[in-house]
């Protein structure tokens, strides 16, 4: 194991001090102003725990019943083999009802840093806004959260899961050929890290990545993540929180893999195609924008949207807003490229 290093506040590292910070789009200004202190307050090792039992209660988690919405789609739990030594994955899969396959899969990793979230919350917009028109099957993971289990067990349970989904797909009704790996924020992440370890280890070969405002690197040492410290829902404070809580000991170790932290790898070649998006005014921003150029430089393909005036989860929390609808329309409008060029 390399040296680690305890967290530093915001300076030096040879990073440039700040002076300024991106303003907030007008709309996304407003809504970030009415809401709660509890919603904006930093999320540190002491309040951790508080946080990730407020977020359990109050997070939706809706049951099976409720997400099959009046017939419209066909929804199951299933409990697969997880990852050597580990317990089962369950995995929540969905389809628009009446279809016939086999359909394209778009295998889903929910964001909550890490340490929050589930896997059913983060499926009524997406079957609404992908699986319907799309003509997509869903499979959302839960796997396991930090602290209470530290990287590589989350990342297994989604490998796990993959692995099964693509070895079943006869089973499933979908394409093993047409499954594109997505996710939001500690989502995102680990479908950067989920295509670098199927690419690795000769797994299932992904059609492309969904980038979803990734949480990529636990350095803490980008430009962005210096200047909108103290802004915005999600800072430095928060994330080096959030990434102590999921490497533990092996936090800032210099030998820590890529599978931990996608924007530690040094080769990027021979990934799927891939779409990041990222605001001009959150703390991920220089990540995800470095992510990207990373794979151009590497000859793969990116797509990369940086949103002005947008914070982390802005279409999430202003979803009424008209960026947050752009953000929606062009991801949706990369899916759509990506089946149909794909098609056979």
């Amino acid at each position: 194991m390399g040296h680690r290093r305890s967290f530093r506040s915001p300076t030096g590292d040879g990073v440039p001090a700040p002076k300024a910070a991106p303003p907030y789009d007008p709309e996304l200004r407003v809504v970030l102003a009415d809401l709660d202190k509890e919603s904006r307050e930093p999320l540190t090792p002491d309040n951790l725990a508080a946080r990730q039992q407020r977020d359990a209660a109050a997070r939706p988690r809706p049951t099976a019943e409720d997400l099959r919405a009046d017939g419209r789609f066909e929804v199951t739990e299933l409990r697969v083999p997880g990852p050597s030594g580990g317990p089962e994955v369950t995995l929540v899969s969905a389809r628009p009802s009446g279809l016939v396959g086999p359909l394209p899969l778009l295998y889903y990793m929910h964001g909550g840093a890490m340490v929050m979230g589930n896997a059913w919350s983060v499926l009524p917009r997406i079957l609404r806004e992908w699986a319907l028109p799309l003509g997509m099957a869903v499979i959302s993971v839960e796997y396991r959260l930090a602290p209470g289990a530290q990287y590589p067990a989350p990342l297994e349970d989604c490998y796990a899961g993959l692995v099964w989904a693509t070895g079943h797909a006869a089973e499933l009704d979908i394409a093993p050929d047409r499954v594109i790996i997505g996710g939001k924020s500690a989502g995102g992440g680990l479908a950067a890290a989920l295509a670098l370890l199927a690419r690795d280890r000769g797994g299932p070969e992904p059609l492309g990545q969904l980038l979803l405002c990734p949480m990529l690197d636990d350095r803490g040492g980008t430009f962005s993540g210096r200047q909108m410290s103290g802004l915005g829902l999600w800072d430095l404070t928060s994330n080096t929180t959030a990434w102590q809580a999921l490497l533990g000991d092996r936090y800032g170790a210099e030998d820590l893999p890529p599978y931990a932290a996608p924007s530690r790898a040094t080769d990027l070649s021979q990934l799927p195609p891939a779409y990041v998006d990222v605001g001009s005014a959150e703390m991920f921003r220089d990540e995800g924008v470095a992510y990207a150029s990373a794979i151009w430089q590497a000859g793969g393909q990116a797509e990369l949207h940086v949103w002005p005036g947008a914070y982390h989860g802005f279409d999430s929390v202003a979803p009424k807003a008209t960026l947050s609808q752009d953000a929606r329309h062009a991801r949706t409008r990369w899916l759509r490229r990506l089946l149909t060029d794909r098609r056979t």
